[in-house]
């Protein structure tokens, strides 16, 4: 089998409704792997793309997250009318969709818009 040219990987993390930070399951990630599986198939883009979901990419504040690889894009807030657009865009036309594209300095960092201010001691 030749190698993917893209993985789309989807969160479809699960937390308690008490945990401290949301997840993406609770935001709707569940129906968005078979979303994209049927949107890559009908764009014919079959054993060239692979969508795969897992668990916690830590940018739970974001979610759902969906990120596609080699690329590294990584996308926020992603919902199922939103994956056809990816696969049109993105996937066949290499141009990121830029409205759900997560900035650089919201990856990995302590603080951004949609992460709630840490308590000051």
């Amino acid at each position: 089998m030749a190698k993917f040219k893209h993985h789309v990987f989807i969160c479809t993390n699960e937390r308690d409704e008490s945990a401290s930070r949301p997840s993406c399951s609770s935001e709707g990630s569940g129906k968005l792997k078979s979303a994209f599986k049927d949107a890559v198939k009908e764009a014919g883009l079959k054993g060239q793309v692979r969508a795969n979901e897992l668990g916690c990419l830590d940018q739970c504040e974001h979610g759902p997250v969906v990120v596609v690889y080699p690329d590294a894009v990584w996308y926020g807030f992603v919902h199922v009318k939103d994956v056809e657009e990816i696969v049109t865009e993105h996937l066949l036309r290499g141009r990121p969709v830029e409205r759900l594209r997560l900035a650089d300095t919201c990856l990995n960092t302590e603080s951004c818009p949609h992460k709630p201010m840490p308590k000051r001691k």
